[in-house]
């Protein structure tokens, strides 16, 4: 498996963390969802297949620990590396007893992390990668192929433009978590300021006609007060 084909999901509590791991990674050449708690983890998770989870283990609710336990019950099968900031002999058997494949202890060197993932994609039977399922989000009628970046209502293809398919592009990243406006024009490569924000609401607007039956009350790509806006896939 090369870096290019490996989408890993990054779940840490701690924002400033989360958007660090999350650049460096695909600095690094991969392609990086993040999710803030294990409550967000499962929504994304119920969406995509991830080739390597990396998950911190102190976070508020259900911690990192709990969360592999629970999803090793539930037969995934994807790879995790637990981050922690416990060097206790005690915690880091209870993380591979849960079904962790791997542990990092923090503070760590970023160059470390990257060589533990890589020495875990590494180990992936060539044979499971070849038989994964497309990665994909279901909107209602809508089918969104993300490693493609391919729309679909049924066998028709929908046609994107390209500010449209970037800005898909982005929410997928990002399932679930809503994104400001500023958030998107930054992502966009846009200049930053209120016309560019204008002109996000004009694109969201005539994305919400391709996804929504009906654009104004949309169930799909909402309006989230205050925050943005945010996808919500099936």
């Amino acid at each position: 498996m090369t870096r290019a084909d490996a989408h890993l999901l990054i779940v840490d509590d701690d924002e400033r963390i989360r958007g660090l791991l999350q650049k460096f990674l695909i600095r690094g050449g991969f392609w990086v969802t993040a999710a803030r708690d294990a409550a967000h983890a499962r929504r994304v998770l119920s969406g995509l297949e991830f080739d390597l989870i990396v998950l911190d283990v102190m976070m508020p609710g259900e911690d990192g620990i709990s969360l592999t336990r629970a999803l090793r019950a539930e037969a995934l099968t994807t790879p995790i590396l637990l981050l922690t900031a416990r060097a206790e002999t005690e915690d880091r058997i209870a993380g591979l007893e849960a079904g962790a494949d791997d542990f990092l202890a923090k503070p760590f060197e970023p160059k470390e992390l990257l060589l533990r993932i890589n020495a875990i994609l590494r180990r992936v039977p060539v044979a499971d990668a070849a038989i994964a399922k497309p990665k994909f989000l279901s909107l209602g009628p809508i089918r969104y192929d993300v490693e493609r970046g391919e729309m679909w209502r049924g066998n028709e293809l929908v046609r994107l433009t390209a500010t449209e398919s970037q800005l898909m592009k982005i929410f997928s990243t990002y399932p679930a978590e809503p994104l400001s406006r500023a958030k998107l024009v930054e992502d966009l490569g846009r200049d930053r300021g209120q016309a560019q924000e204008r002109a996000v609401d004009v694109q969201i607007t005539r994305l919400r006609r391709k996804i929504e039956q009906d654009p104004k009350q949309p169930r799909y790509l909402q309006t989230v007060r205050g925050a943005g806006y945010m996808l919500a896939p099936d």
